[in-house]
């Protein structure tokens, strides 16, 4: 069983979704949102982020991180800001004794993973992580962002595994 934390850094809404999977059967073990409070400096929001994803890196100890692909924005103010609170999260999964996996993918990529369209809307990647693992409420839009990325490596290592069994398609 691989344990996958998918993150989904920013800096008013920092989505996490850690999930176990054996290429098989996956199940849902812990999502949220990390939300600091917006009237805070940007330090103290970032440092908030930081010290959250120490805490769910030391706590669950995943063997895997997935983020989404940075991407640029039209707002360079933006992409700065995002940057850092992205920086925030990958440097507490990446401060640890055994450091994880660090594995990215585009925005795309993780959109046609888990509704098999990669144009797909927020609510629609929320109700197929929902179908996908079982949950009888849909996730904080966050927190689906976070683990439809969990969802998407699942995915990948699912079919990397199949092709080596099948002689490397």
């Amino acid at each position: 069983m691989s344990l996958i934390l998918g993150l989904d850094p920013g800096s008013r809404h920092t989505g996490y979704g850690l999930i176990e999977s054996n290429g098989i059967e996956t199940r849902l073990l812990d999502c949220g949102v990390i939300d600091p409070a917006v009237s805070d400096p940007l330090p103290n929001r970032l440092a908030l982020i930081h010290c959250r994803v120490v805490h769910l890196a030391q706590t669950w100890m995943p063997a895997e991180v997935v983020v989404e692909k940075v991407f640029v924005h039209r707002n360079v103010h933006s992409a700065l800001v995002l940057g850092q609170a992205r920086g925030a999260a990958l440097a507490a999964v990446m401060d640890q004794p055994s450091p994880p996996a660090l594995t990215e993918y585009s925005p795309r990529e993780i959109k046609q993973a888990v509704t098999a369209y990669g144009g797909a809307q927020k609510g629609q990647i929320q109700k197929m992580v929902a179908l996908l693992l079982g949950l009888t409420e849909l996730p904080q839009a966050d927190a689906a962002d976070a683990l439809a990325v969990a969802l998407c490596h699942a995915h990948q290592l699912r079919w990397r595994r199949l092709s080596r069994l099948a002689g490397g398609i």
